[in-house]
């Protein structure tokens, strides 16, 4: 069986755009991203209210109703982000920064340190919203991975995430522009 990638849901302007590291196996079996049943994504989300509700993997066409947009930087599945090659990372940032100059979201939200240190090219990555952003006229926030591979306890990374529940509150607040 061969596997294959995962369609984005992305479109202009949204708030968020979330990406990952790039689709799970399971995700490439039924074609939703954050698919895998160990993963906390759609858990953390709610918990943070960022959605009014859990969402299932096959709803995650719903979020752009939300305005939220999924992506990743790699699109190749795998088993582990290990096996992703630095050729990957590289196509998949410039890749990634055309969807950004193409899509203008308000905020990305990396799903992982990781895929901001490949995106950034920065080693000393922070959680929360990035104070350099390599992209001018976009929030960078880093959230920790929702993967249930991560030692962390859910309620240290819904924390992080409320933060940024709290940011796009500020963007309302000013009426959609980026702080």
């Amino acid at each position: 069986m061969s596997l294959q990638p995962i369609p984005d849901h992305i479109k202009e302007n949204l708030k968020v755009l979330f990406i990952g590291f790039n689709p799970s196996i399971r995700s490439s079996e039924t074609g939703h991203h954050f698919a895998n049943p160990n993963n906390r994504f759609w858990n953390i989300l709610y918990e943070a209210g960022l959605t009014p509700r859990k969402f299932a993997p096959e709803e995650d066409v719903k979020l752009l109703e939300l305005g939220y947009g999924l992506t990743n930087i790699v699109a190749r599945p795998t088993k582990e982000a290990a096996e992703i090659t630095k050729e990957e990372y590289q196509e998949g940032t410039l890749e990634l920064q055309r969807k950004i100059i193409t899509y203008k979201p308000r905020v990305l939200c990396f799903v992982g340190k990781g895929v901001y240190e490949e995106y950034s090219k920065n080693r000393r990555v922070k959680w929360g919203v990035q104070e350099y952003p390599i992209m001018p006229g976009v929030v960078e926030f880093v959230a920790p991975s929702s993967s249930g591979l991560i030692r962390m306890k859910q309620q240290d990374i819904v924390d992080i995430y409320k933060q940024l529940t709290q940011i796009l509150q500020q963007i309302n607040k000013l009426g959609g522009d980026v702080l």
